[in-house]
């Protein structure tokens, strides 16, 4: 069976750089693929309830965003070190970062939960949301903080597992969270689910019914990868016979990585909140065109996504192994490749905008502003695709700092600044903010091509003492 393979030997001299880094992308690209079809159900079946329904969804978006990144932050932080490790073939250590991953997992998950149930009071107002949509939002990022223990858990999980070169087992456990969150989304969002003749009951909750769906199913999924990671044939197999007492030294170097992706994270997803509110004066449409362009964009990251998690991996065990030759060349793939793909599907967003706004809604002013500034980022495409690829060889590479660097540049002294200048300044609206967008991507890839050939990432990482 697939779960009980053992993954991929990253060093097998019988294999070509070029097929590990294939066999380590293409499982990630097809989990993100799934990912993006999850949203787009969702999107599709919340967008069915109306626009309120919408844009109670886009006014926490970004909020989600945020804590999703911060949970991304605290996973690659104790990923890499556990792939350095395994490349210096220390893998009882390994192991040992591992357990702490999930200690600080489970610590962190609750104090989000318990912090963000609070936040969910006050943001809807705060965003400017109009009056009928805010109890639909309270509600909504209320049941989503509930679960952010096994939210985190499974997260943390998946990457330690990527990142140690098992690809499969997360794509097919991700799969089967996706294939509950959209059977659960039928069986809560609406009255009734019409299969063929046979008419089934649903619960008819909305808004809230979408929430409790991706609660429910992250922590199924949570529970079936500690599983995997507790009784698997793989590299990282713990149990609860090792130790298990707090390790300073590990969490320090874990935060020493994970705080500057944390603030990475904060800084672009600070910056959304921001612009979601200016979006939010522009009415109903406008937010529920800007949250569902989001969704629509995300087809365009899967290629990079996926070659950026095989650059971190490679590099990271490569100079594990202090081989920084191999390092380079497995960068200079996986930055080549996935810029490349990423650039091609710049083009399919340009040319499919209307009907991938289509998949969402069928409201015509949301599908036409919606396509408008799609098309507009289209341009950026390849720029922002270079910016990923070179993030991930960066964080391989141990330089977590590069990255929060470049994204504080682009998002507070560019992007956010110029949506300002343009919304008052002239009568674009919403195109105004995505014009904005599109610069600050182009200004990334210039800051990374730039980085990524005087090749400080090769010597940033410092083992610990």
């Amino acid at each position: 069976m697939g779960l009980s393979k053992r993954p991929l030997d990253l060093f097998d001299p019988t294999l070509s750089p070029g097929t590990i880094i294939w066999a380590l992308a293409w499982p990630t690209i097809v989990e993100q693929i799934l990912q993006v079809t999850v949203t787009f159900a969702d999107s599709a079946m919340v967008g069915a309830l109306g626009e309120q329904a919408t844009a109670a969804i886009s006014v926490t978006s970004s909020t989600i965003w945020l804590v999703n990144g911060w949970m991304n932050a605290l996973a690659l932080g104790f990923g890499v070190l556990m792939a350095r490790d395994l490349g210096a073939g220390k893998q009882d250590r390994a192991k040992l970062v591992v357990r702490q991953a999930l200690l600080t997992a489970m610590g962190f998950g609750l104090f989000l939960a318990l912090i963000f149930m609070q936040i969910s009071r006050i943001l809807p107002s705060w965003i400017g949301a109009e009056e009928a949509v805010r109890p639909l939002s309270q509600r909504y990022l209320f049941i989503i903080a509930l679960g952010y223990v096994p939210n985190l858990l499974m997260i943390t999980v998946s990457t330690l597992l990527r990142l140690s070169g098992d690809t499969k087992r997360p794509l097919y456990l991700n799969a089967f969270n996706n294939a509950c969150n959209i059977l659960f989304n039928l069986f809560f969002i609406f009255p009734s689910i019409r299969i063929g003749r046979l008419l089934l009951p649903g619960l008819g909750l909305g808004v809230s019914g979408a929430a409790m769906a991706t609660t429910l199913a992250c922590s199924l999924t949570a529970i079936l990868l500690l599983l995997v990671l507790f009784k698997g044939n793989h590299k990282i197999r713990i149990s609860f016979r090792q130790r298990w007492a707090f390790d300073g030294q590990i969490q320090k170097q874990a935060l020493k990585l994970g705080v500057p992706i944390a603030l990475e994270r904060s800084t672009l997803s600070f910056g959304q909140i921001a612009l979601t509110k200016m979006v939010g004066a522009l009415g109903t449409t406008a937010l529920a065109a800007h949250f569902l362009a989001i969704s629509a964009e995300s087809i365009t990251y899967l290629p990079a996504s996926g070659f950026s998690t095989a650059a971190t991996t490679l590099v990271a065990q490569s100079l594990g192994r202090e081989d920084k030759v191999l390092a380079k060349r497995y960068a200079n793939l996986c930055v080549l490749w996935g810029t490349v793909m990423m650039s091609l599907m710049g083009l399919v967003l340009y040319l499919f905008a209307p009907f991938l706004m289509m998949l969402f809604t069928r409201v015509e002013p949301v599908i036409i502003l919606g396509a408008q500034v799609l098309r507009i980022e289209a341009f950026a495409q390849p720029a922002f695709g270079l910016s990923i690829l070179v993030f991930g060889v960066m964080r391989g590479g141990g330089d977590t700092k590069g990255p929060f660097l470049i994204s504080l540049v682009g998002m507070w002294l560019l992007r956010l600044p110029l949506a300002w200048i343009l919304l008052r300044l002239t009568s674009l609206g919403l195109a105004a903010v995505w014009l904005a967008m599109m610069s600050d991507l182009m200004l990334r890839g210039v800051i990374c091509l730039y980085s990524y050939k005087k090749g400080s990432w090769l010597r940033s990482w410092q083992q610990p003492h």
